[in-house]
């Protein structure tokens, strides 16, 4: 009797066991990234394009060493090339807007098995202005509208678009010690923040830019009547004066831009948040004390929430990226 119900026990097991596995062997494709930071945004990302027939895997590029970094993952160290079930996601940086004229640039935009960002960073998107608000929200379980990060981001877009135009243009030139990225950043640095009265640091930047321009068109004369048709080229690529935000880097966009709105701000409607508790308890302290416990307990902090966002995907560098993952599966489709 034991023994017959052990073997009907082993019989349902192996039979839910079948019911689990794939009735199909999926096509895996490993896809390399270039930090532990990446793999969440890329598996968000490919996880949109996972099927009966297809399934990724994100990984680091190297299972015998510490390298990371973008050109560790298009190069891959694992001895083996990069192909139909392999490929490397990575941040465009400048890369894709110089468009082959670096050696880098070249092998990123050339080798149909390298899918990058469009945006200069995966810190670009999860910056992605319509998205900021729902940031706050997460960070503090606080609603209110208190600023608007469009307009703040739309703003800051318009007055360094043309420098970028600039850096862009000299870079292209293979002239990266004229205008070094470093030297691009401090210019646009936010600094001294105040939410109530954001265009005050704006201006502040417009005139660091606008002596840097006035700088590069007395110093840098082999640039006349070159950056209009640049411009033309580069919106076709998706750069525009309200967006030029996207494609600066992502590292300084995150933490000289937007968090110097974003930490105020989610302060502010913390405590809004805990001025309401207490007014609501009405001198019950034990309520309140309670309360304001467990609202803290349920907060996050605002970078922290930052590198979580995923609500880019309306944005059209996305539609890009979709669109790049989407042709790369349509042209490896097995024949």
């Amino acid at each position: 009797m034991a023994r017959h119900l052990l073997s009907n026990l082993s019989s349902a097991y192996i039979e839910a066991a079948n019911r689990l596995r794939p009735q199909t062997k999926k096509r895996k494709i490993v896809a390399y990234v270039e930090s532990h930071e990446d793999i969440f945004f890329w598996r968000t990302v490919l996880s949109e394009f996972e099927d009966e027939q297809t399934a990724f895997e994100v990984m680091l590029p190297s299972r015998t060493n510490l390298n990371r970094g973008k050109k560790t993952a298009m190069m891959n160290q694992l001895g083996e090339s990069l192909g139909g079930y392999m490929i490397a996601c990575v941040d465009a940086d400048l890369d894709y807007l110089l468009q082959g004229y670096t050696p880098s640039s070249a092998r990123m935009l050339h080798n149909p098995y390298i899918i990058h960002t469009y945006a200069y960073s995966i810190e670009s998107f999860q910056c992605y202005a319509p998205s900021l608000h729902n940031v706050c929200v997460m960070a503090t379980l606080n609603d209110r509208d208190l600023f608007n990060f469009e307009e703040y981001l739309r703003q800051y877009s318009e007055i360094i678009y043309e420098l970028f135009i600039w850096l862009i243009w000299l870079h292209r030139k293979g002239r990266f010690n004229d205008f070094p990225l470093t030297n691009f950043n401090n210019i646009v640095a936010i600094e001294q923040l105040n939410i109530h009265k954001p265009i005050d640091a704006l201006e502040r930047v417009r005139r660091q830019v606008n002596r840097k321009l006035a700088w590069l068109q007395q110093h840098v004369k082999d640039a006349k009547g070159k950056l209009t048709p640049l411009k033309q080229e580069l919106a076709e690529l998706g750069l525009r004066k309200d967006n030029t935000y996207l494609f600066i880097q992502g590292h300084h966009l995150m933490e000289n831009v937007v968090d110097a709105a974003l930490t105020p701000v989610c302060t502010l409607l913390r405590r809004e948040r805990e001025k309401e508790i207490k007014m609501l308890a009405k001198g019950n302290q034990q309520q309140m004390n309670n309360e304001l416990a467990s609202y803290s307990h349920s907060q996050f902090q605002p970078a922290q929430m930052l590198r979580r966002n995923t609500q880019f995907k309306d944005s059209d560098l996305y539609q890009r990226l979709r669109q790049h993952v989407t042709q790369f599966l349509e042209n490896e489709k097995p024949r």
